[in-house]
């Protein structure tokens, strides 16, 4: 049996956490819920007990054994080390650590292997990452890939509790008739749009940090240090659940039915594919799932050996809470 503390634990993916670990049986004696000191008091119901908030210190992480951190980069790179230094493993939800060369970016279904090289700090991908993975790795082992190409569609939980409550804000100024709603959270409305920007402009090339997050994060989790990766990433007036588009180009030739029964084998991956009843996965499906959901597999008539799929997963439990808890499973039970 273990103590493990979780900061951030009032935050969307701190409570989904919670969730998860409910719903899962890790050798857990303590669990230590930490966040900042305005949420500091609350309390959380916890299989049938009241836990209370605690504001975080370099007390809060002795005789921690797994720290899960979903607070954001900045308290990341603050407490990660007063927690390690306590004797704790980070498994770290923000970008903080994720492309640091000594620090393994994990996603359990994947490459569970890294976990051994840690340091004391492992990294959890971007969400969006995070689903597209599980996907492209038996492509990998089996007929190598070239070439990736996402358009991501996501969803405002994404940001945060207050993206959600301005999509519910905006709409409801739309239905009440005003075409022109004031912008609450993103620089421009989201409600019925589409923004052709997810994340902040990284650079001068015009791309974005979470289409970058994509490029660098999936060559490092599939250990394909030359995968050509191209991303955009938008922002989509959803409430739950990112959505992706998604072209594969492959080394050797790899047919749309094969590459259906190879994912229909997956463990975590559900195939809901079949033109004819009109069957393929959307955000509101997957929203409470753990797996990743795969529709419209077919060929592309753009490129050789190319294949072309749409992907679905709940942002918050597959992209983030969940691979967190598997994580410290595997920590818990090495």
């Amino acid at each position: 049996m273990a103590k493990v503390a979780i900061l951030g634990a009032t935050g969307a993916v701190g409570r989904t956490m919670l969730q998860v670990l409910e719903e899962r049986s890790l050798p857990i004696d303590e669990l230590v819920l930490l966040a900042s000191e305005r949420s500091a008091g609350s309390t959380v119901l916890f299989k049938g007990k009241e836990l209370t908030v605690q504001a975080v210190s370099a007390e809060s992480f002795e005789g921690v054994a797994v720290a899960i951190f979903s607070a954001g980069a900045t308290r990341s790179r603050e407490w990660a080390p007063i927690a390690v230094a306590a004797g704790a493993t980070v498994v770290d939800n923000s970008s903080a650590f994720r492309m640091q060369p000594d620090v393994p970016l994990v996603v359990a279904d994947v490459n569970p292997h890294a976990i051994h090289s840690h340091s004391g700090i492992i990294a959890n991908p971007n969400c969006s990452t995070m689903q597209l993975m599980p996907i492209l790795r038996p492509v990998r082992d089996a007929v190598g890939l070239e070439r990736i190409t996402v358009a991501t569609y996501q969803a405002v939980s994404g940001t945060g509790q207050s993206a959600i409550d301005a999509l519910r804000e905006e709409a409801a100024d739309v239905l009440a008739g005003n075409d022109d709603p004031e912008a609450r959270q993103y620089p421009k409305p989201i409600a019925f749009d589409v923004l052709p920007v997810a994340g902040s402009f990284s650079g001068d090339q015009g791309y974005t940090d979470e289409e970058l997050k994509l490029v660098h994060e999936s060559r490092k989790i599939l250990e394909l240090p030359d995968l050509r990766v191209s991303a955009t990433c938008t922002r989509v007036p959803v409430i739950n659940g990112h959505s992706e588009a998604v072209w594969l180009e492959t080394r050797e030739p790899l047919s749309a039915a094969a590459f259906r029964a190879m994912l229909d084998a997956e463990a975590g991956i559900t195939v809901l594919d079949d033109a004819e009843t009109m069957t393929y996965p959307t955000a509101r499906q997957a929203t409470g799932q753990d797996g990743v959901f795969v529709g419209r597999i077919r060929e592309d008539l753009g490129a050789p050996n190319g294949l072309a799929c749409w992907v679905v997963a709940d942002n918050l439990r597959k992209g983030a809470a969940s691979n967190a808890v598997d994580i410290a499973e595997l920590l818990l039970g090495s």
